[in-house]
């Protein structure tokens, strides 16, 4: 229903999350989004995949990022794909792993994709062409392929991007040994990217993604687009000044999953931990203290202990503590926070996180602010919907950890809100 009188339809959907079977249910949502474009007469689909070219024996990923194009234009509606290289900006997850493995990494064995030859381009280049691509009246299916104006390898990428960030040069050693899946365990190690994401992307590595057939930029009579030192120092100063609108991991890839604040009748069993601090601090200060948690705010007592989980995390496949925040300060519905996601916002009185560690059920981290009699009352609760015997098993190991760290985390929100502001002037308390 939603594509009725629609004249375009963007195609941005990937379903590479770590779950496996990606290539199905990204072959099922093109068809379905072919099948709706077409009952309803929709004008054009602008579809944006990858690049690669089909005889290189290419990986599951670029393989599957094709075959998605391919689907949708098995329809009537004419389609408009745009075959793109790595993405320069906050948005792209490639770059978060080249960018975080450059960063934390001065010294780094790699296997021998690093001298793969890529064309990578800016992110505010691709937008451009999609834009443009709304206006492509060509029949049937069309494949543009797009880059940027510097062809380079993945050792030269990193290099470069060391030194637009005033790093050090790497020091980088290509061996023969390193299997996709040794790497991709690296690099959920060093990294925000879980393993269960970035082994399709390393594999994907070593098919040389570069401009060989009709140039996207050529065929809409634009220039050759940003240099790949001038996008690396654009997305570092988006990043830097935190303007960065979205990143690659606030996409919610749990959507349908229920929430501590479903009716009763969910049937599911529910763990929970209150604890409450009764305050003089204002809500919009409780507020403030309890949104700034995780990144390099971090979470108000033992970050050793959020540490040593987050390394956990990393270890057994999970996303650890390495993705931070978008913003110090903002959060927003779908804001991904350390291992959390941000579930729900009501400022300035509550505040829904979810975990996406690896945990045998589900658990949340929520604040509540209640006002009587001109005090407030900060409620902090650590919620968790155990999956079976090992779920619970696992609720009661972390118990006292939960003792040792949950009461003096809601009274040191608490005084970090009353300490705000001193005297009319407004004062961080780390």
């Amino acid at each position: 229903a939603a594509f009725e009188g629609m004249e375009a339809v963007y195609y941005l959907v990937h379903s590479m999350d770590g779950a496996g079977a990606f290539a199905d249910r990204d072959r099922t949502a093109a068809a379905n989004v072919t099948a709706a474009a077409g009952a309803a007469g929709v004008g054009r689909i602008v579809y944006l995949g990858g690049l690669g070219v089909e005889d290189d024996d290419l990986s599951t990923h670029l393989s599957s990022r094709h075959e998605v194009g391919r689907v949708l234009a098995t329809g009537p509606t004419p389609v408009t794909e745009l075959r793109a290289a790595i993405i320069i900006g906050s948005g792209s997850v490639s770059f978060e792993m080249l960018r975080h493995l450059t960063e934390v990494l001065p010294v780094m064995t790699t296997p021998s994709w690093v001298r793969t030859r890529c064309q990578p381009v800016a992110i505010v280049d691709v937008l451009d062409l999609l834009v443009h691509a709304l206006g492509d009246d060509t029949p049937g299916h069309r494949v543009l392929e797009v880059g940027g104006p510097d062809v380079l390898t993945y050792d030269e990428m990193m290099q470069t991007y060391a030194e637009v960030a005033g790093l050090r040069r790497r020091v980088i050693v290509p061996v023969p040994v390193l299997s996709p899946g040794l790497s991709s365990g690296w690099v959920g190690l060093v990294t925000p990217i879980p393993m269960g994401v970035a082994r399709p992307l390393i594999d994907s590595l070593r098919n040389e993604v570069v401009v060989r057939g009709e140039d996207a930029f050529v065929a809409y009579g634009l220039g050759p687009g940003m240099s790949y030192r001038a996008a690396v120092a654009r997305a570092l100063d988006t990043t830097e000044s935190h303007r960065m609108e979205t990143r690659w991991s606030d996409a919610v890839n749990r959507p349908a999953e229920s929430l501590p604040t479903d009716p009763e009748w969910a049937g599911r069993p529910m763990l929970d931990e209150v604890r409450t601090v009764e305050t003089d601090a204002s809500a919009d200060d409780l507020f403030w203290a309890f949104s700034r948690i995780g990144g390099d705010v971090g979470y108000y007592t033992m970050d050793w202990a959020w540490w040593i989980r987050g390394l956990i995390d990393q270890v057994v496949g999970g996303v650890g503590l390495r993705r931070g925040r978008r913003h110090p300060t903002e959060v927003r519905a779908g804001d991904s926070v350390d291992f959390w996601r941000v579930a729900e916002v009501d400022a300035p009185n509550r505040l829904l996180l979810r975990a996406e560690m690896l945990v045998p059920g589900e658990a949340f981290l929520e604040w509540v602010v209640d006002e009587r009699d001109g005090r407030r009352t900060l409620t902090q609760t650590a919620i968790f919907y155990p999956r079976g015997l090992w779920g619970r098993l696992y609720w009661w190991a972390v118990l006292p950890f939960h003792a040792a760290i949950f009461g003096r985390m809601g009274r040191r929100i608490a005084a970090v809100a009353a300490g705000r502001s001193v005297g009319g002037h407004p004062v961080t308390i780390l």
